[in-house]
């Protein structure tokens, strides 16, 4: 980092970037350093075979605190697999039931879903927040108490509901919602994401879309 400053303040007279993220050591589950004479080490292309690269990717970025070391715990690996089936699982329902879902403005609302978007610009303003301050845990977490405790808990057995009642509405609130959570996720989980987008939007890509504002 200093190397690159250096060289970037004498060749252009600029520095190469404004922030440096340092993380700490991947340690074992027992707090080890892994080594070769320990024999503890991780393959990343093992667990990457079994759950996903973003299963691990999602993992290492959502568990470890700034400057910190972080233990490898299979478990987490596997519940961040179960998070993203979570995803696919809401992204078929939607796929299945919403049918050219017209924006928010041109339907009207019912109060399950005002209080569902009141929650999703919460989470927009909280997980931008703690984006911005590179602690992608705590914008995991936010996300993901949203999507999984409320969203997938809560509003989607309502929709099971409210689609034959007032399926304007709903069709319109369950696709924009989901789509601002891909969005979300998708620093944390791009594969995943990039996929579940395209199939609901068939737009070209996720990472050309405007980032999610309250």
């Amino acid at each position: 980092v200093a190397r690159m400053i250096f060289q970037g303040l004498e060749f252009t007279n600029k520095t190469p970037f404004k922030d440096v993220l340092i993380h700490g050591l991947i340690r074992d589950e027992k707090g080890r350093k892994m080594s070769k004479s320990l024999n503890n080490g991780i393959d990343p292309m093992d667990i990457i075979e079994k759950y996903g690269i973003d299963a691990l990717r999602y993992f290492l970025s959502t568990n470890s605190t700034p400057g910190q070391d972080m233990r490898f715990e299979i478990e987490k690996v596997e519940a961040a697999w179960n998070f993203i089936n979570k995803l696919w699982n809401m992204a078929r329902f939607v796929e299945l039931n919403v049918e050219k879902p017209l924006a928010l403005s041109e339907v009207e609302l019912t109060i399950y879903d005002e209080d569902l978007l009141m929650r999703l610009d919460e989470v927009i303003k909280e997980a931008n927040f703690f984006y911005d301050k590179y602690d992608f845990g705590e914008a995991s977490r936010v996300i993901y108490n949203f999507t999984w405790n409320y969203f997938a808990a809560n509003y989607i057995e309502y929709a099971k509901y409210n689609l034959k009642t007032n399926p304007e509405a709903t069709m319109a609130t369950l696709h924009h919602t989901l789509i601002v959570i891909l969005k979300l996720l998708h620093p944390l989980m791009p594969f995943v994401t990039e996929r579940l987008f395209q199939s609901l939007t068939k737009k070209a890509s996720i990472m050309i879309e405007s980032w999610p504002n309250e």
